[in-house]
């Protein structure tokens, strides 16, 4: 695209703006319509960036610092923990379901076991945001199976905390004793912060709060990117780093810094979602809808299943025990994440194109699926009642 930065990028914002309301109007989330976006705008695409890939680059990670930030934010230390107790069997049986067709999968395709692991990781991780939205614009959030998702996610999250260190650490130093002991340091490092979290969140919470704004504003921001920095230099993601610190500054200053960095949040958010779609040459994209297409189908199956089989050990019925499935079933953060990563270390090329391929069908799918339970259980509920269906 050629003409000076400002051009492009207000270009590129305003693409992302007129998708983001296309999204709202066709009741989808807009991080698959970010990724065709970025596939538009990267190298191969019909309208490929020139003079703002670098800030691109940059607002990407920012961006995704501030969405792993702000999910730390939902959750104290404490809150963290104790969830994790009572949610450790579904948490388990969700990774055996979820991690395995991705590691199987690069195995299979000859790909090698760290390559395998990525993709296993890709196929694991629910999307939070997609989640949240299915719950709140479906009115699902004082449900029943509410509280069991929302325990899956955080266990999920914390199996991320331990997972990103892990395999950054086997990217530095492979499977040696060295590469070992910086994975138990990563490991020891995530649970000691996350012990010291709970005698000390709210203070340091209390710490950064301020009155003003603006004030409050710059503190969060400079916190979070600070986290994230540091966390780079020992040897841990970057993501992990803004999430272990949004945990720890839960409390007063989380709840005045929200409505100040959601806006931010959304746009660089947008321009990390992107990125991704940046980093893949379209032409990528034909080959892997194969392998990615067998994956989404097998993804959303584990998915379904962990919500059916959890649901039901929960005391769910039928209809909680499919809501609970179908709101599971979206990849997207995370998973963006983690295929990042591999395609920053120079992993096996297919992985980014299959994984990104897997995250755009299954983006699409989780929502419609939901939809579908709910107007399936609505009609079945008017049924029950004597009353004449819903849109009758």
């Amino acid at each position: 695209m050629a003409g000076t930065p400002l051009l492009e990028l207000g270009t590129v914002v305003l693409a992302l703006a007129v998708l983001a309301r296309l999204a709202g109007r066709v009741g989808i989330p807009s991080i698959p319509f970010f990724l065709l976006a970025g596939l538009a705008f990267g190298e191969g695409g019909v309208l490929p960036l020139v003079t703002t890939h670098e800030f691109t680059r940059i607002g990407s990670e920012i961006g995704l610092i501030l969405l792993l930030f702000m999910l730390g934010l939902e959750y104290s230390a404490s809150e963290l923990l104790s969830t994790m107790r009572r949610s450790v069997r579904a948490g388990i049986l969700d990774i055996a379901l979820n991690f395995t067709p991705g590691l199987v999968a690069g195995l299979l395709l000859g790909w090698g076991v760290l390559p395998a692991m990525f993709l296993g990781g890709v196929t694991l991780v629910t999307s939070s945001g997609v989640m949240a939205k299915i719950l709140h614009d479906l009115g699902w959030t004082g449900n029943r199976e509410t509280p069991l998702l929302l325990s899956i996610a955080v266990m999920e999250d914390l199996a991320m905390a331990v997972y990103l260190p892990v395999l950054g650490a086997l990217l530095i130093g492979g499977v040696t004793l060295a590469g070992l002991g910086t994975v138990a340091a990563a490991v020891l490092g995530v649970a000691i912060l996350l012990a010291l979290a709970t005698r000390v969140e709210v203070g340091v919470s209390r710490l950064v709060f301020s009155r003003s704004d603006e004030g409050l504003l710059l503190t969060i921001l400079g916190v979070a990117i600070l986290a994230a920095g540091i966390a780079e230099r020992v040897a841990i993601s970057a993501a992990v780093g803004a999430l272990l610190a949004g945990i720890v500054l839960s409390g007063p200053a989380a709840h005045s810094a929200r409505s100040l960095l959601v806006p931010l949040r959304d746009l660089f958010a947008a321009i990390f979602f992107a990125f991704v779609g940046l980093s893949v040459d379209p032409a990528s994209i034909p080959p892997a809808l194969g392998v990615a297409g067998i994956l989404a189908v097998v993804g959303a199956g584990t998915k379904f299943a962990t919500g059916w089989v959890t649901g039901g050990a929960a005391g769910l019925g039928r209809w909680g025990r499919a809501r609970a499935g179908t709101a599971l079933i979206a990849r997207g953060e995370f998973s963006l994440v983690i295929a990042g990563l591999a395609a920053s270390a120079g992993l096996e090329p297919e992985l980014t194109s299959v994984s990104v391929t897997c995250v755009l069908i299954l983006a699409t799918l989780g929502p419609i699926a939901s939809r579908v339970v709910d107007i399936l259980a609505t009609r079945a509920a008017d049924a029950e009642a004597g009353a004449p269906p819903t849109g009758a």
